[in-house]
């Protein structure tokens, strides 16, 4: 059988935000479970996860998913960072989840990211003018035609990229200042929907490189009157899909209020200058839940309310987040006592 390529993807060790990282394994042939992809090592001392005189790191992989850029029976492998002794790595934010997410599996949670970004080229938002700023909002959001949106072919070669990959996406649409969009992947299990945002995010750079176009993940990418990106979180267990899902939902509001600042610690580098209370986002120092109400923490949806069970959104994770934690502390706050970093 002739042999594959397998993308081998890993999250660094900088800080507050980490980065993607990959190298190309060639395997004599197609797995056909995880058992079939083997471990690998690479230098933590060139991504801040070790030192030069003990560099070695261990990559586990723990999902694969189709290569929709090279095709065939090629794959791109999700890998939990360990350290030599197979123990994992103080950047591995993985693991947590893995412990949360089994003491909590009777739960049945869901969760769906929507995921906010800025495509940027030559240093500004794609789309932009070479000097100044384009019109003021209004016109992009889920708009159409060449003077409202920008980057539209990228998106769509995105889009198709995570369908072959059998990603969850579920969405894409214009976001409100020009030059930004979203996709959306869930509603799937706790772990599921980390690694699948991350495969997402992947793939999105790295097709952004055929393009010469840059992906912005900043919480408030420009300064000013324009919107910053977030990275919604929409949730729901089988007690809010259930009849008399609104109280549930509402008592789990009312625990996420009394643990919101320590979520705010791992929601989101400079998330402080994207809640500000504006341009659709509730301020950092308050916490509130709402029907409908896009100004709060945390919005119920409307079907939610009318059906009187099923989900709500957590609207403060920035576009920056990492998944893994960002579940993490909502599940242990909803389904536990609470959540601590």
């Amino acid at each position: 059988m002739a042999k594959i390529q397998a993308e081998y993807l890993w999250l660094d060790g900088y800080s507050p935000t980490a980065n993607l990282r990959s190298k190309t394994k060639v395997l004599d042939a197609p797995p056909t479970s995880l058992t079939d992809i083997p471990e690998w090592g690479f230098d933590g001392s060139s991504t801040r996860q070790a030192e030069g005189k003990s560099s070695d790191c261990l990559l586990k992989p723990v999902a694969f998913f189709n290569d929709p850029i090279r095709g065939s029976n090629n794959i791109l492998v999700m890998c939990e960072v360990l350290n030599a002794d197979g123990s994992a790595h103080i950047s591995n934010t993985r693991a947590r989840l893995r412990q949360v997410a089994e003491k909590y599996a009777a739960h049945d949670a869901w969760f769906g990211i929507e995921q906010e970004y800025v495509l940027m080229q030559d240093g500004r938002p794609l789309g932009w003018p070479s000097t100044g700023y384009p019109a003021p909002q209004g016109d992009y959001y889920t708009g159409v035609g060449a003077a409202n949106v920008a980057g539209r072919e990228l998106i769509e070669a995105h889009t198709e990229a995570c369908l072959q990959a059998n990603l969850s996406i579920c969405g894409t649409n214009a976001e409100v200042m020009l030059g930004q969009w979203e996709f959306q992947v869930g509603p799937v299990g706790p772990l599921a929907v980390g690694d699948e945002l991350w495969v997402a995010r992947w793939l999105l750079q790295r097709l952004g490189e055929d393009y010469d176009i840059t992906v912005n993940l900043d919480a408030k990418p420009i300064k000013g009157d324009w919107n910053g990106s977030g990275a919604h979180t929409n949730i729901s267990t089988a007690a809010t899909r259930a009849e008399g899902g609104m109280a549930v939902i509402e008592a789990m509001c009312e625990k996420l209020g009394k643990f919101h600042e320590q979520h705010m610690q791992v929601y989101g580098a400079n998330n402080h200058e994207r809640l500000t209370g504006h341009h659709e986002t509730c301020s950092i120092h308050e916490f509130r839940y709402g029907i409908s109400h896009r100004g709060a923490s945390i919005r119920i949806p409307m079907g939610t309310a009318n059906a009187g069970k099923g989900y709500f959104e957590d609207r403060r994770p920035a576009a920056n987040m990492d998944p893994y934690q960002v579940v993490t502390a909502v599940l242990e706050t909803i389904c536990g006592d609470g959540f601590q970093p």
